[in-house]
């Protein structure tokens, strides 16, 4: 674990903060956002970067998702449920984004050796676990299986799963990114998608094997924690964590060198999930 704490131990954080912008823009241009970081931090043009952001009812498929046969007769059920729906460009399934979810990116350079999958993903988990360290309970890391969007990296108290850890790779950046459902009901988003999966699959057999939810298996931390939590008192911790085990931190935005970039990686992604909502339609 010490290899991992290593990682978050930079010289200097640019924070790119988004958790209240980021509910009037789309989802897409988030993951456009991340590859920009990734390519600009992998290059070393810019330092190692956090970036937080929260974006307003959308549900976030994965490629995976857009084979389901019924695909059409899920999303027009999110739609009427208040969604918007995307299609991410990496792995993974359906995840809900809405006001009461944080996002966070932490986004390195590569080093010559290069840095092992398992390690990125420990590095968010103690980070983590450090931003909740007061409250006597265990955070762990393994597969909630009848969560959504399982993977051996969810994170869970008595085993409801409350966060999901994902990585990207590009151009030597790697980005670890989290979503913490922070507050509101993490059961009603499970059955969210539950219903999403009964009406887009309809029992029909198919190659892919996608989860089986079970809503009682998830919770926000507000729930599990069984206080009031906001947003921006997570915010807030994880501010101190990341300080406290690097050196300095600072607010920054995208470079005049970057803007270009972003507006480049952007596009792609939107193409993208143009082509294959649009498809469907």
């Amino acid at each position: 674990m010490e290899e991992a704490l290593d990682l978050l131990k930079q010289d200097e954080w640019r924070i790119i903060d988004q958790s209240v912008s980021a509910l009037y823009i789309s989802a897409l241009q988030s993951f456009g956002m991340d590859d920009t970081l990734c390519a600009s931090v992998g290059s070393r043009m810019a330092p190692p970067t956090a970036r937080s952001w929260v974006h307003d009812q959308t549900i976030v498929l994965g490629i995976q998702d857009t084979k389901l046969p019924y695909l059409q007769d899920g999303i027009d059920f999110l739609s009427e449920q208040g969604y918007h729906v995307i299609v991410r460009n990496s792995g993974g399934l359906a995840v809900v984004l809405d006001e009461g979810v944080l996002n966070i990116t932490l986004v390195f350079p590569e080093n010559e050796k290069g840095i092992d999958i398992n390690r990125g993903y420990d590095a968010m988990w103690m980070l983590i676990k450090e931003m909740f360290s007061e409250f006597p309970l265990d955070i762990e890391a393994k597969e909630i299986v009848r969560s959504y969007c399982p993977g051996s990296y969810d994170l869970s108290i008595n085993d409801q799963k409350f966060a999901g850890i994902s990585q990207r790779r590009l151009r030597k950046g790697v980005a670890v990114q989290i979503y913490l459902c922070v507050n509101g009901s993490g059961s009603d988003r499970a059955a969210l998608i539950e219903k999403f999966y009964h009406l887009a699959r309809k029992q029909e057999e198919t190659r892919f094997s996608y989860p089986s939810i079970d809503p009682g298996v998830m919770a926000s931390l507000a729930e599990l924690l069984d206080i009031e939590l906001s947003v921006q008192d997570v915010m807030l911790r994880f501010l101190k964590a990341l300080k406290n085990q690097s050196g300095r931190i600072f607010a920054g935005q995208l470079t005049a060198e970057e803007i270009p970039m972003f507006e480049s990686y952007y596009m792609r992604v939107a193409e993208r999930n143009e082509k294959i909502i649009g498809d469907l339609k």
